[in-house]
């Protein structure tokens, strides 16, 4: 008897289709598993006969069992498929007549019949719904993470005689629902409060109009002088993501096997910030199974690099295409895989390797050429990728003790957010989101300057030679300035500002 199932495999971000053939008929004893699958596929037979086992179900050992994980060349990775070989076998042997072809089965199995948690189920959910199916299996702990999804009727499972109870009509489950807007509900993040941070008042402009655009941005300065503690901080002035920006975002979490159990979604912008000893594959991911790195985990959030000189060279020039494109490809002799990438780099670095050559109230013990092989670690096209460079100067002793509390992280943010807003409605229908997204067709649409702006930008090109990228990334930046002033045109001042932090 053949019995047919769906299930999902996600390669990369990407789900597809794969159908599950189960045939157990006469003949010599033997459990096969084809279709290309990895280890952990061909695994599975032991996991599902002794599930079936302990399950007080009869497994057919004096037959033969067959099941083909279809199209056979796409390579299957993982134990995601074990609850519908499981279940196909299980219908072969009790000679159930079930229609189950709007109906989709994920989850690991374990020795005792019940459902591990599954990486990957929320692009299988959204895949399966977009597919026009009806229904979807998936493990008891996965629940939280799929019911978010509407359109489609998700069944949480706990072990294998619960969905075999459900399938001949003798349980009834009811379909899992989670309240999107509870969950997307908005907390005050936990990192520190702007606030807190005396002085450092045009570093803390800097990061409102990287934050604003989705700009890039370098700070350089003495140790102590507050680099780490801004970029820390900067989580607190991140608006609040769209479910758009949630989904995208909890996917790779949810691919990537980090998605906390007791939170369905990542609901607050990422914040990662990877040691300097961090390997390339680690930083825009890789491996022989290929998963997202930091880059991809950083998505729609802050990037931060402490010590930017001291990650290896060669681990820096992986950025370039990914801080130009927003995704990142990797490709193996199995395959080519793509995740997303779109996030805010925040690099922090000392002017020199004692850490002391800008500081004017200590020496410096470097020789001019340790400086300069300390700044050449970072080539100029990752240079020419960062829209903002600022200093940041050590602070006096007056402006440590001033009692006068600074701006608030909430003021802030409600001044992002309203620039977000803007740009929003500004790309509508566009696949852009950010003013730091703009392609060179968008920019002369939005970025139109007048007669005087245009000669002031035209002088600061030839002066200092500058890029097609430079030039295009000086025209974003000042239109994020603009957007903060409520500006609809970008005027002079704008201009000179975005100069003044390109040139820093």
């Amino acid at each position: 008897m053949l019995t047919k199932l769906n299930s999902v495999a996600v390669i990369g971000l990407n789900p597809q289709l794969v159908e599950v053939e189960v045939d157990v008929s006469k003949g010599q004893p033997n459990f096969f598993i084809v279709g290309l699958g990895d280890t952990a596929v061909q695994e599975a037979r032991e996991r599902i006969r002794l599930a079936i086992k302990n399950c007080n179900f009869f497994y057919p050992y004096t037959k033969k069992i067959v099941v083909n994980l279809a199209p056979a060349d796409l390579r299957k990775e993982g134990a995601s498929f074990d609850l519908a070989m499981g279940v196909g076998i299980l219908i072969n042997e009790m000679n159930l007549e079930i229609n189950l072809d709007e109906s989709i089965f994920i989850g690991e199995l374990s020795l005792e019949g019940n459902l591990r948690h599954t990486n990957g189920i929320l692009p299988a959910v959204i895949f399966a719904k977009e597919q026009g199916y009806k229904k979807i299996f998936v493990p008891l702990i996965n629940a939280e993470e799929a019911g978010v999804i509407a359109g489609i009727d998700v069944f949480p499972i706990k072990n294998l005689n619960e969905i075999m109870d459900y399938l001949q009509g003798e349980l009834l489950i009811k379909p899992f629902k989670k309240e999107v807007n509870l969950v997307c509900a908005f907390t005050q993040p936990e990192e520190v409060d702007m606030a807190f941070i005396q002085g450092q008042e045009h570093v803390k402009r800097a990061v409102e109009i990287a934050v604003a655009g989705a700009h890039n941005i370098s700070m350089s300065g003495p140790p102590g002088s507050g680099k780490t503690l801004i970029a820390q901080a900067t989580a607190s002035i991140m608006p609040q993501m769209s479910l758009e920006e949630i989904l995208e975002v909890t996917k790779i979490y949810s691919v990537a096997g980090l998605l906390p159990f007791n939170k369905p979604l990542v609901t607050s912008r990422p914040f990662r910030s990877p040691h300097h000893s961090s390997s390339g594959v680690a930083l825009v991911g890789g491996g022989r199974i290929p998963k997202p790195g930091e880059i991809s985990l950083a998505h729609r959030g802050v990037l931060f690099l402490d010590e930017f000189p001291e990650f290896p060279r060669k681990v820096l020039e992986n950025l370039r295409q990914p801080l130009e494109s927003g995704i990142v490809t990797i490709s193996r002799a199995s395959g080519t895989l793509s995740y997303p990438a779109r996030f805010i780099l925040i690099a922090a670095q000392n002017p020199c390797p004692c850490g002391f050559s800008s500081d004017p109230q200590k020496n410096c013990t470097c020789s001019p050429g340790q400086i300069i092989k300390y700044q050449q670690k970072i080539s100029g096209p990752i240079i020419d990728r960062i829209d903002l460079h600022i200093e940041v100067p050590r602070l006096s002793f007056e402006e440590l003790t001033k009692e006068k509390v600074a701006e608030s992280s909430t003021a802030i943010r409600n001044r992002v957010e309203i620039v977000r807003k803007k740009q929003a409605k500004r790309f509508v229908g566009l696949p852009i989101m950010y003013n730091g997204e703009m392609r060179s067709q968008d920019i002369k649409e939005f970025c139109q300057i007048e007669a005087e702006t245009q000669n002031i930008l035209k002088n600061a090109v030839n002066q200092f030679h500058l890029s097609a990228r430079a030039y295009h990334r000086i025209l974003k930046l000042s239109r994020t300035i603009a957007d903060l002033e409520n500006c609809d045109k970008i005027k002079t001042t704008h201009l000179a500002e975005a100069l003044q932090y390109r040139f820093n």
